[in-house]
């Protein structure tokens, strides 16, 4: 998680800050409002992460969100105390590399069960209560902040430069994490109950699916359950606690018909 908050904050103050470009969500916010203020991007980016990290610390695990809440922190400060120094004199060099550093910094929080606060924890949170599009829910809030940053500075090739780094940041995520939003994991272990047990305790269906060996032919059965990108991090520790030689495959869902609800 440090490493991640590292990358974030390099991205932001040697490569998108000296050429006053935007990253993607909440911090894209951040950035617009300092841009605009001259408040310190660091400071910022924490008081609008705060509101967010509250509602999930009521919303969603403690585990996700003690480890979004230190990398929101530790990015705050780095950011905050870090200087701004351009590493590119070439705006499209550092949107590409600035979007490089974000997207790895932001998966990498991702892949190790946490996040960099913002969208992803409002994106955890809504997902699961209801079936929303939430990828095309960010698009829209990031074409918001390019437009108002157009507007508002008259820069539109500037403002077409953050696209540029908000598109090559969610391949990068999509590279390091995973690209649906939805996940199935075909589960199975030498200790089915008691990882069903567990299993049950997730805002997750789970299917008991009879199964036979081909080699061995002994009977066994086969737990299946479709989850967010988001929780995966929390499905593959528990798997990993209960029975460390289960063997898992998870497989990316491209759609989900149905109730796919917590309960």
């Amino acid at each position: 998680m440090t490493c991640a908050a590292a990358l974030i904050a390099f991205g932001f103050n040697f490569l998108l800050i000296p050429h006053r470009l935007l990253s993607g969500g909440v911090s894209g916010v951040s950035m617009l409002l300092s841009y605009a203020t001259g408040l310190d991007a660091g400071i910022l980016y924490f008081a609008l992460n705060l509101p967010i990290l509250i509602w999930g610390w009521y919303a969603l695990g403690h585990a996700f969100i003690y480890r979004s809440i230190y990398n929101v922190a530790a990015t705050s400060l780095l950011l905050r105390f870090a200087p701004v120094h351009s590493l590119a004199a070439d705006p499209i060099l550092a949107a590409v590399f600035g979007g490089v550093a974000v997207g790895l910094g932001t998966g990498l929080a991702l892949r190790w069960g946490g996040s960099s606060g913002g969208l992803d924890i409002v994106a955890s949170i809504v997902t699961r209560r209801r079936e929303v599009p939430i990828g095309m829910l960010i698009l829209a809030m990031n074409m918001a902040i390019v437009l108002l940053q157009a507007i508002g500075s008259g820069n539109w090739q500037g403002a077409m430069y953050s696209m540029l780094s908000m598109y090559v940041s969610g391949k990068v995520i999509d590279t390091v994490h995973i690209r649906q939003l939805k996940v199935t994991a075909f589960i199975i272990s030498s200790k089915p109950q008691e990882l069903l047990a567990r299993l049950r305790r997730l805002p997750r269906g789970v299917s008991v699916v009879p199964i036979r060996g081909g080699y061995t032919g002994e009977d066994k059965v086969m737990l299946m359950t479709v989850t967010t990108r988001y929780e995966l991090s929390a499905l593959r520790a528990l798997i990993r606690e209960t029975d460390p030689k289960a063997f898992v495959n998870i497989v990316e869902t491209v759609s989900v018909m149905g109730d796919f609800r917590k309960v």
